[in-house]
């Protein structure tokens, strides 16, 4: 199935119809998760009104790593393959990981400000998190020097991602520890669903975006190559 969805044939007749259909429940979504998150979930005894931040920066968190992943798949697949459609996954990749990662920094300043009494310490979950967003700032300006130079980066930056997994652990940080894993999670479920309702409103959104780029791509290379085909027809 996925090696038929590389076709940019397949690719276009796939999508074509489900784009308006996914970028309408994306508003859905997203009315959903404002409401669960501003409405139904219920405050938290100890931060009051502060506690909601967390309802979009643990999910912008989760989508800064699982975008890296991606990316570095796709930027290694772009590697082996040099397949274009690969790069322009990457470059989407990249852009969309730079904007969650700069999310998470900036919420989880405003959440920390009342909690900690500052916007920022050099604290190892925060600090890795810190690497990352430059790891990805990184990305984005060699790939106006060389797209290969810029995929090695994401795929060596990859020994960041269990680090701020991790760091809660290996050091004594202000940072809390994680409170989902594969053993349960220690979140009430009724602010367990605005945080999880609010990473699939993510989720969805990124995937729209690789779709819409996916499309625009292979639309600039059928144009080209219309181009060039009328440009040798006048040339006989």
């Amino acid at each position: 199935m996925f090696v038929e969805l590389v076709k940019p044939d397949v690719f276009m007749s796939k999508t074509q119809s489900y784009v308006q259909v996914l970028i309408g429940f994306w508003f859905f979504l997203t009315a959903m998760a404002i409401y669960l998150s501003l409405r139904v979930a219920p405050l938290d005894f100890q931060q009051g009104e502060n506690a909601r931040i967390l309802y979009v920066h643990v999910p912008v968190a989760w989508m800064s790593i699982l975008v890296y992943i991606v990316t570095a798949i796709n930027t290694f697949f772009f590697l082996v393959t040099k397949h274009p459609l690969f790069l322009r996954c990457s470059g989407t990749g990249i852009e969309m990981g730079a904007f969650f990662t700069l999310l998470t920094l900036v919420t989880g300043g405003f959440w920390g400000k009342p909690m900690w009494g500052t916007f920022w310490v050099w604290d190892a979950r925060l600090t890795s998190v810190f690497i990352l967003f430059f790891i990805y700032l990184g990305a984005l300006c060699f790939q106006k020097l060389s797209v290969e130079l810029a995929s090695i980066l994401i795929c060596v930056g990859l020994i960041d991602i269990p680090i701020i997994k991790f760091s809660v652990n290996w050091w004594n940080t202000l940072h809390q520890p994680g409170s989902i894993s594969r053993f349960g999670t220690s979140i009430h479920v009724s602010m367990l669903i605005p945080i999880l309702s609010n990473f699939a409103n993510f989720l969805l959104l990124t995937s729209i975006f690789f779709v819409l780029e996916t499309r625009l791509l292979i639309l600039s290379f059928r144009e080209s190559s219309f181009k060039e085909e009328i440009e040798a027809r006048e040339g006989i």
